[in-house]
């Protein structure tokens, strides 16, 4: 046991020491840090200082510079006014050269005056009194190229102009740089002013700008024409300024050389400033890494709980929404912004806005609100910020999604409570039920359907218990026409003639009668009928007595129309005359209503067709078309998509059957019911039947 104590102090006394190692590097690495922040700091102030300096000199070197362009073009434009003024109206040709010497005594920086014509010949010139004479009379003549450019673009541009600037040698060394002035006149030719441009700068440019600093003309490439001012010293700085005097003909650049002395230290007082400050940075550091250390604890455990409550929203289906007591959102997770179809910067764009906006409401509109909607959801909201409490169990309403489509949601609310117990705006949870009531619609159609089926198999069990019950009735109509006419006698006259005839009609619509009455049991039972060739004109005047009674009634006009050489059509003949009667007792009462404004005319016509089948292709058989025309009010939209469905009326005596019927029992011959609007108003009902042979 001895050996082992021996061999585990050891060790303990090695990790002793190594953590006591790390504590102390820890806390000079923290000293070593402090330091060289606390160096870098007074580094930065004297480097920020002198900075400061440099940018204050340079921009006084470029106002000064700017002052300095200012008096050049203010100048430069004096001059101009002046040489002109030499031609004012009135002026005598022989009085010019006093006038010119006067102007030279009084511009220092002008070095010749020329008078020339419109051929640029020189006609009168004066030369300045305080410089030995430059411009040597055999090169002024109308050829020299720097008066031509300037005169060129004088007379270009009706103002003075200014050529580039050309060296003039002097004799015995040396030269002047030289800038020619042309000032046309109205009375034709120019006026010509010599520049000397280091006079220029001496006289248009203040003397205070020559005392301190270099100022030089200089061209666009840099190139230095003339220099003026004191040179630069040594252990001194430059600080350069250059402006663009633009003159019309030509371009100069103005340029400021300063010198100033390197900036000095900072004095004591403010050394003592930032040690002080530098010191209580550290005691600040010192209190700020302890504060530091419980932030970041506290940090890390908001974070673990913003990541689960995040994770816990975005996992959810249902929408959360938060408002705060003016009715601004505050929240919304993914969930309500996927259902609205809007990102959380739209939603809460119009937070911005109307807070900004003077006089806003205090319950601004959201843009998933429905327009038709928008004032009762702005009551709603109202009174739940005014404290009213909404519904535990939560009411439906409906949103707008962003793409304009409504769908209804369920909405529960609660206030928002802070950590303070007081409330901070309202929490709403919406879950989006259009599924739900797409199930409950599509259980309702089904519903629906499923009481159609049950009327129409009702029906189909009405139409055989009254096919057998009218059988014997109307049989025994016919027997006792058929004894009646029997009475009369084949030889019946006058008034008997017209029983006769009477009792013989009241036999025949018996006959008919049961002949429609065994049609709808066989149809209705769904037995194969036998068809026979039956001549369209025959169809058409089986119906056409009941159809003028009706007309005679409502005051319409009837018109048949059949194409030449028609052929027989195989059909079922007593269920086609029903589908005629109903189609044209239907188009009379279309035209029967006060909507009606006009002729009251019912088309019945017959032509050829040809049948065209779902495939696209056309059938190669015979077709016969019948078509029903009415000058009626129409058929609208909604009442089209449904015009062929059981049960379906807009009549208040009618039962919805006959269009469902009648399309059924072309349907069945094969052939295809449908309807179109007429012109030039009313509808027009067309189908066909296969031709017989």
């Amino acid at each position: 046991m001895s050996d082992a104590l021996l061999t585990v102090a050891p060790q303990r006394w090695a990790l002793l020491a190594l953590a006591r190692l790390r504590s102390l590097w820890q806390r000079w690495f923290l000293w070593l840090l402090l330091a060289v922040l606390v160096s870098a700091l007074l580094v930065t102030v004297v480097w920020l200082a002198g900075r400061h300096e440099v940018e204050q000199v340079q921009a006084a070197l470029d106002r000064d510079t700017a002052d300095a362009v200012s008096d050049l073009r203010s100048g430069f434009q004096r001059n101009a006014q002046s040489l002109r003024a030499t031609q004012a109206p009135g002026a005598d040709r022989a009085l010019w050269p006093d006038i010119a010497a006067s102007l030279l005594r009084e511009h220092r920086e002008w070095l010749r005056l020329e008078w020339r014509d419109a051929a640029l010949r020189p006609l009168q010139a004066v030369n300045t009194p305080y410089r030995m004479r430059i411009l040597d009379e055999a090169t002024r003549g109308a050829e020299q190229s720097d008066v031509t450019l300037a005169c060129a673009a004088a007379r270009k541009l009706g103002a003075p102009a200014y050529s580039p600037s050309h060296y003039v040698p002097i004799a015995g060394g040396g030269g002047v740089e030289v800038m020619e002035l042309c000032v046309p006149i109205d009375a034709g030719g120019y006026l010509v002013a010599s520049y000397s441009l280091r006079d220029a700068l001496i006289e248009l440019v203040g003397p205070t700008l020559t005392r301190g600093q270099e100022v030089a003309f200089t061209e666009a490439d840099g190139t230095r024409l003339v220099a003026l001012g004191t040179s630069r010293r040594t252990g001194t700085r430059v600080f350069t300024s250059q402006q663009l005097i633009d003159l019309p003909g030509t371009a100069l650049m103005l340029r400021v050389d300063g010198w100033r002395a390197a900036p000095d230290l900072f004095p004591n007082m403010l050394t003592a400033l930032v040690t002080a400050i530098s010191i209580a940075l550290v005691s600040v550091l010192v209190l700020l890494a302890r504060d530091t250390r419980r932030r970041l604890r506290a940090e890390r455990d908001l974070a673990d709980a913003l990541a689960f409550r995040k994770a816990m929203e975005d996992s959810v289906i249902t929408g959360l929404r938060a408002r705060d007591l003016q009715g601004r959102i505050t929240y919304v997770n993914p969930a309500f912004c996927e259902m609205v179809g809007f990102s959380p910067e739209e939603l809460m764009a119009g937070n911005a806005e109307t807070s900004a906006a003077p006089g806003a409401p205090s319950a601004p509109e959201a843009p998933y609100w429905p327009t038709e909607l928008a004032h009762e959801y702005q009551q709603r909201q109202a009174r739940r910020l005014a404290g009213g409490m909404p519904p535990r169990e939560g009411f439906e309403s409906v949103f707008m999604r962003k793409d304009g489509t409504r769908f209804p949601v369920l909405i529960f609310e609660a206030p928002l409570i802070n950590a303070h117990k007081v409330q901070t705006g309202w929490m709403s949870a919406f879950i989006d039920v259009s599924e739900q009531r797409r199930i409950e619609e599509l259980s309702r159609a089904s519903q629906e359907r499923l009481q159609a089926s049950a009327r129409l198999a009702t029906v189909g069990e009405m139409a055989s218990l009254l096919s057998h019950e009218l059988t014997q009735p109307l049989a025994a109509i016919a027997s006792y026409a058929s004894g009646s006419l029997n009475l009369l006698g084949p030889h019946a006259k006058g008034d008997q003639g017209e029983v006769a005839m009477a009792v013989r009609r009241i036999a025949e619509q018996a006959d008919r009668a049961g002949q429609v009455i065994r049609s709808v049991h066989d149809f209705v039972r769904r037995r194969d009928r036998t068809r026979e060739p039956v001549a369209p004109q025959a169809l058409i005047d089986a119906v056409l007595p009941l159809v003028r009674l009706q007309a005679r009634k409502l005051g319409v006009i009837i018109e048949v129309v059949f194409e030449d050489k028609l052929p027989a059509a195989m059909c079922d003949r007593t269920l086609v005359e029903q589908v005629l009667l109903n189609l044209a007792r239907n188009a009379m009462q279309a035209m029967d209503s006060p909507d009606n404004v006009g002729s009251r005319v019912l088309r019945l016509r017959v032509a050829r067709a040809v049948a065209v089948g779902g495939t696209g292709q056309e059938d190669g058989r015979r077709w016969i078309e019948f078509s029903v025309a009415d000058l009626g009010c129409g058929i609208g939209a909604e009442v089209a998509e449904r015009l062929f469905t059981p049960f379906f009326t807009t009549r208040a005596d009618g039962m919805g059957l006959g269009l469902s019927l009648c399309r059924t029992v072309v349907e069945q011959h094969g052939g295809a019911l449908v309807f179109e609007p007429n012109k030039p108003r009313g509808t027009v009902f067309r189908f066909t039947l296969p031709a017989a042979g």
